[in-house]
């Protein structure tokens, strides 16, 4: 069985991997499985996304760790970490 994930990118990402898309996975893939699964498509996905690079995630509008379980129809969104003075 497969789920279907609408993700959005945010920021940096946004300018580099565009508005967002959809994205089927395996049911019972995390936060972490989603953004591998991006890294394996190479080229800018694998640039943006490498885990070298920090990188935030939000699950239905909520901070999500990579271990988050993700369920058919969810938003998940990718961005880079925001700071302020």
């Amino acid at each position: 069985m497969t789920i279907t994930v609408r993700l959005r990118f945010f920021a940096s990402l946004r300018e580099k991997l565009g508005e967002g898309e959809a994205l089927a996975l395996p049911a019972g893939s995390t936060v972490g499985a989603a953004r591998e699964a991006l890294q394996a498509r190479g080229g800018l996905h694998a640039e943006a996304l490498a885990r070298g690079r920090a990188v935030r995630a939000a699950l239905n509008q909520k901070m999500a760790p990579e271990s988050a379980v993700l369920a058919d129809g969810d938003e998940l969104a990718f961005f880079p970490p925001v700071t302020g003075g």
